[in-house]
C-alpha cells in the first residue's frame, strides 16, 4: 500500500477510533467522579439517567459558538496553535502497544519518540499565549513554558531508569521485558513498579500532571489569577481542541505509564506469547489506563493549587535529584543482578 495512504488511514483510525472516544470516556468519568466526591449527582439529562451523552452535548455546544480571532492577535499563529497541541498528542498514540500485535508502529526508539513528540505541545501553548494579543494569555503561556520545561527533565530521567532496566527503548520491548525477566534467578515475572521503579513511577506521574497543567499544577490557566491563561481568547472549535487535547493527553500519559511501569497489556501469570493475549491484552491495558485516569482525576479534586515557587522548587530541588538517584540505583542493580 502507498505510504501516504497507509499513514492517512492510521491517522484517521487513531483520531476517531481511539483518541476521541477515549477522551470522551475520561471526560464523562471526571464529570461523574467529581460530582460524587462533592456529593452531587453530576450529568443525568443528556443520554438518559446516567448522562453518558453529556460530553457529546458539550462538544456540540462549543462547535456552535463563533470562532473569534482578537483584532490584536497574530491570526496565523493563533489559529495554528491548537492544531500543534492536538497533533502532538495524537502522535503519541502511534507507538503505544495495545496488545502483542496491536500497535500502529513499533519503533526501536519508541521512548525517545514519546518524549520528543509530546514536547511539541509546549510549542503550541507558547504560540497560543504569545499570539493572542492579551496580557493574561502571554503570562499564562510563559508560565506554561517554564512549567513544562521544568517537569520534562524529571520525566525524561524517570524514563531513562526504565530503559536501563529493560535494556531497550522500544515500548513493546519494555512490556516483554517485564513479562519475561526473572527476579533473582527465580521464575517470577513482575511489573517494574514492583521490581525497582516505584520512585520512577511516582516521579513520572507527578511530571505527567504538570505536563497536562492539571491541578495542583494548573498555574498556566489559573482562573483566579489569569482568567483562563493562554486559553483566555479562544472560543468555539479551537477551544474544544485544547480541551480534547488535555483529556486525550491524559489517556496517552496514563497508557505510557501503564506500559513503562505496570506491564502494559500483560498481567503477571499470563503468557505473553499466547494467542488469547491478542484479545485479553487490549482489555488489560484499558483497565490500567482507566485506573490511572481515576488517580489523575482524584488528584485534581483533592489537592490545592501550588504556588509558582513551590511548583518550581518541587521539580528542581526534589524530583530531579530523586530521578538521578533512581538511575544510579537502577544501573547498580542492573550490573549486580
Amino acid at each position: 500500500m502507498n505510504f501516504w495512504l497507509l499513514l492517512g488511514i492510521k491517522v484517521v483510525v487513531i483520531m476517531f477510533v481511539v483518541m476521541l472516544p477515549a477522551a470522551l470516556v475520561v471526560i464523562f468519568g471526571e464529570l461523574k467522579i467529581s460530582a460524587h466526591m462533592q456529593s452531587r449527582i453530576g450529568p443525568y439529562f443528556a443520554g438518559g439517567r446516567f448522562g453518558w451523552a453529556q460530553p457529546l452535548a458539550d462538544g456540540l455546544k462549543f462547535l456552535q459558538k463563533e470562532d473569534l480571532v482578537p483584532a490584536a492577535a497574530d491570526s496565523r499563529v493563533y489559529r495554528l496553535a491548537p492544531y500543534i497541541v492536538l497533533m502532538s498528542t495524537a502522535a503519541v498514540y502511534v507507538i503505544i502497544p495495545f496488545g502483542p500485535d496491536l500497535i500502529a508502529r513499533d519503533l526501536d526508539l519508541g521512548v525517545f519518540f514519546v518524549l520528543a513528540i509530546s514536547s511539541l505541545s509546549t510549542l503550541g501553548v507558547l504560540m497560543a499565549g504569545w499570539s493572542s494579543g492579551n496580557k493574561y494569555s502571554l503570562m499564562g503561556g510563559l508560565r506554561a513554558g517554564a512549567q513544562l520545561i521544568a517537569y520534562e527533565l524529571p520525566m525524561v530521567l524517570a524514563v531513562v531508569a526504565v530503559a536501563v532496566q529493560a535494556g531497550t527503548l522500544s515500548l513493546q520491548g519494555i512490556v516483554l521485558s517485564q513479562a519475561t525477566t526473572e527476579i533473582f534467578g527465580l521464575n517470577i515475572h513482575l511489573p517494574y513498579l514492583i521490581t525497582g521503579q516505584l520512585v520512577g513511577f511516582v516521579i513520572f506521574t507527578i511530571a505527567s500532571l504538570a505536563e497536562l497543567s492539571r491541578i495542583p499544577f494548573d498555574m498556566p490557566i489559573a482562573e483566579s489569577e489569569l482568567t483562563m491563561g493562554y486559553l483566555t481568547e479562544y472560543s468555539g472549535i479551537r477551544f474544544t481542541m485544547f480541551f480534547l487535547g488535555e483529556y486525550a493527553g491524559m489517556v496517552a500519559f496514563t497508557a505510557i505509564a501503564a506500559t513503562l511501569y505496570l506491564g502494559g497489556w500483560w498481567l503477571p501469570g499470563l503468557d505473553p506469547t499466547a494467542d488469547y493475549m491478542k484479545v485479553v491484552g487490549p482489555l488489560v491495558l484499558v483497565g490500567k489506563v482507566l485506573f490511572l485516569s481515576f488517580v489523575f482525576i482524584w488528584f485534581r479534586w483533592t489537592w490545592p493549587r501550588l504556588r509558582e515557587d513551590q511548583l518550581q522548587r518541587l521539580a528542581w530541588k526534589w524530583l530531579i535529584p530523586a530521578a538521578l538517584a533512581n538511575i544510579v540505583g537502577t544501573a547498580f542493580f542492573k550490573v549486580i543482578l
